[in-house]
């Protein structure tokens, strides 16, 4: 309902302005995609082996308006086919242009992890199917604040920088069941450097984790209970310091096109594990035909130090070591692709994926395709 509200008011705003009812601008996107793994018993990126076309399906508007006096509005609706086609508003903010280089934004705004996080849901703007799941793996990318953006140069380089500050409240998966959380005093900056054939980009972001994980809630009264209370708080999230760090190089140049982004990402006194992760994907442009080759690497470090104190006889120690242990992943991933621009404005993608967990040894395979189109 807070999200309506907001795209409603900002909508609202876009029509009913007093600067001579300024104009609306319309415009969207969409992806109509479908997949279905090439095993009995695999499971990939929410697919199984019987084909569907809801997991990665949507439809999007953006609205914006110019309200004069250096004052615009944008808003984005979108409808995502994995939550039945309800359309929420992704984002919804204003921009004041401060001068020729500095412009900040505030409301609901997409936060800048990642190399394509602008581009999230807009299928269109990059050659595969999605994006790599090993490193865009986060259960939220907006938040609720500010957002001041310069742009200059530096030689004969762009140079962009933006720096955030919010906080985002909602629900993350922890352990399987959705829990209310909130992501408090994020504070972040990003730098992009580029020219016409090649940009590098840096991201830092900080902020306090809490998460009212009700799955865990039974484990850690007993831990408590029993006397192992400093274990309790070193999972559970109440405050904790959270960190992003992002960097990504990109190529494009004589019709090959290569991009690649590592991530490390941890949330100290936690169970949560220290994640790292990249990927490094390769492409070359035949007129409309693009096809390309990725490889992604999940290597999440359980914290196993957790558990350590409690001794080998104590029954919860077997428990609290398969919670933490859970977040153990070491993942290769191989993607084959091909994108096929058969208008101006869509394109026709196929992509067979291939995951190894390095564990358990097992491989999941899925074969999708689709059309992502902008309007």
């Amino acid at each position: 309902m807070k999200k309506t509200l907001i795209g409603l008011v900002v909508a609202a705003a876009c029509v009913t302005s007093n600067t001579a009812l300024a104009e609306v601008n319309i415009n969207g996107f969409a992806s109509i995609k479908g997949g279905l793994t090439t095993g009995k018993d695999d499971t990939l990126y929410g697919y199984t082996n019987d084909l569907e076309f809801k997991e990665e399906s949507l439809f999007a508007v953006q609205l914006s308006s110019d309200l004069g006096e250096k004052l615009s509005v944008t808003a984005q609706l979108m409808a995502k086919g994995a939550n039945d086609y309800d359309a929420k508003f992704a984002w919804a903010f204003l921009s004041y242009q401060l001068n020729d280089n500095w412009r900040l934004n505030a409301g609901r705004i997409r936060i800048p992890f990642y190399k394509y996080s602008d581009y999230l849901d807009v299928g269109y703007a990059y050659d595969w199917m999605r994006t790599p799941r090993a490193v865009y793996d986060l259960q939220f990318d907006t938040m609720d604040g500010l957002s001041l953006y310069y742009s200059g140069t530096i030689a004969d380089m762009t140079s962009n920088v933006q720096l955030i500050f919010g906080s985002y409240e909602g629900e993350l998966s922890v352990n399987g069941a959705l829990s209310d959380s909130k992501i408090q005093d994020a504070t972040g900056v990003t730098w992009e450097l580029s020219n016409d054939w090649l940009s590098a980009r840096l991201a830092y972001v900080m902020a306090d984790v809490t998460i009212n994980a009700t799955a865990l809630n039974p484990l850690l009264s007993a831990l408590t209970q029993f006397g192992f209370g400093a274990v309790a708080r070193e999972i559970d999230f109440n405050e904790d310091e959270g960190s992003f760090f992002g960097f990504g190089l990109s190529y494009d140049r004589d019709n090959w096109v290569a991009v690649s982004e590592y991530t490390h990402v941890r949330v100290k006194n936690t169970y949560f594990a220290n994640k790292d992760a990249y990927y490094l994907s390769v492409g070359r442009r035949f007129d409309s035909i693009t096809p390309y080759i990725s490889y992604e690497k999940d290597d999440d470090e359980s914290k196993s130090a957790i558990y350590q104190p409690i001794p080998a006889q104590v029954p919860l120690k077997k428990t609290v070591a398969g919670v933490v242990e859970s977040q153990l992943v070491d993942r290769d991933t191989w993607s084959f692709g091909m994108r096929y621009d058969f208008h101006p404005s869509a394109a026709f993608k196929v992509q067979l994926s291939s995951a190894k967990d390095n564990y358990s040894l097992q491989k999941d395979r899925l074969l999708s395709m689709g059309v992502d189109l902008v309007f």
